[in-house]
């Protein structure tokens, strides 16, 4: 198939609509990664354009004082019967594009490509990170890829990622721990229930913690970040007539971004103490990722609060920002979409947020 044709200087709604039309599911993204390489080096003036495997990288160096990183993943989940895309008008909802990775996040992609195009007098220097494989496991995210084997591309002063947040900053992200809780007994047959050991019956006072659980909320930065445990998964049982003599249960921790992830553990121990301390069960970690501080109070990204006119809030949820507070760089997410439309069947995102972004954005990057 020949490589499509973008046009970044178009309206960035139509471009996001040309987006969604290139189907790119995870580990699919080589159709959307040529288009997006051809346009940033047939369209936009200035830019080092660099392709490393599905991911597309361009920057400039203009000699300006600042550094902004515009990153935006390129896959999408698995499409259910929503592409092409279709624009709708409705009396509830107004002009509203459909279509898979309108809102996750072909119209933040949208807004960062058209903006590249159309910067007449930046103020900062900027780099664009385009990449794939986020919608699946860690280990193939395009982005880790980059900071392992291109880090040189991931320096600057502030990132922008163009996760769905309905138009406003999301700062940070929370953190994510999820430890399985493992309770071991003494198999039998379950008419003779006295020669066994039941896992099951060892696993109740701590589904009782976790129901009696305060969550924390803390600020930081001015964004509330509210904590949560919860149990996710159970799985023990083996047959009908029998008592079991395995049982697990698996732990999601969400953290705000003031703890590590082993001080995340450290505080579901403490939780747990007294089933652990039984020596009943048993607990190890099975993922773990950090989160990232809001970072608000950086000049560069003091300037982005303002330029947003002041609507920030705190993100629950992790998103790859994480990956660049690691590195020092103050991180938010800022695209348009409402997240909880992300990867629906009926996904879709108002223009006027399209808009509403790349207006922020342009006066941000703007002098």
């Amino acid at each position: 198939m020949s490589t499509p044709s973008l046009n970044l200087s178009a309206d960035p709604i139509d471009l996001t609509a040309a987006l969604v039309d290139l189907p790119s599911v995870s580990r699919d993204e080589t159709l959307i990664a040529d288009a997006v390489e051809r346009a940033l080096r047939e369209q936009t003036a200035g830019f080092e354009v660099v392709r490393h495997g599905n991911c597309v990288l361009a920057r400039t160096d203009r000699g300006l004082d600042s550094r902004v990183i515009l990153a935006g993943h390129l896959d999408t989940v698995p499409i259910i019967d929503n592409v092409p895309s279709r624009r709708t008008v409705t009396d509830d909802e107004g002009d509203v594009l459909h279509g898979c990775g309108s809102v996750d996040m072909k119209s933040g992609d949208a807004v960062f490509l058209h903006l590249a195009a159309t910067l007449d007098d930046p103020a900062h220097d900027i780099t664009l990170i385009f990449y794939d494989c986020e919608e699946i496991a860690a280990e193939f995210n395009g982005l880790g890829a980059i900071e392992r084997e291109l880090p040189d591309w991931l320096v600057g002063d502030v990132a922008i990622l163009g996760e769905p947040t309905a138009g406003l900053i999301e700062a940070g992200c929370q953190g994510t721990l999820r430890v399985r809780f493992t309770a071991t007994g003494t198999r039998a047959h379950s008419a003779r229930a006295w020669m066994g050991d039941n896992a099951i019956h060892k696993i109740g006072g701590l589904l009782t913690t976790l129901a009696a659980y305060e969550p924390r909320r803390v600020d930081i930065d001015g964004c509330e970040y509210r904590e949560g445990l919860s149990a996710v998964a159970v799985h023990g049982g083996v047959a009908g007539n029998v008592i079991p003599d395995e049982v697990y249960v698996d732990v999601n921790f969400r953290f705000a971004p003031d703890r590590s992830p082993e001080q995340a553990f450290t505080h579901v121990r403490e939780v747990f103490a007294d089933d652990l301390a039984s020596g009943a069960v048993t607990a190890e970690i099975t993922d773990s990722a950090a989160g990232a501080l809001p970072g608000l109070a950086h000049p560069a990204a003091a300037a982005l609060v303002e330029a947003a006119h002041g609507r920030f809030r705190a993100k629950y949820g992790w998103t790859d920002v994480s990956r660049f507070a690691a590195l020092g760089i103050p991180a938010v997410n800022l695209g348009p979409g409402d997240p909880s439309l992300a990867h629906r069947v009926d996904e879709r995102v108002p223009v006027e947020q399209i808009t509403t972004v790349t207006q922020t954005l342009r006066a941000y990057l703007s002098r």
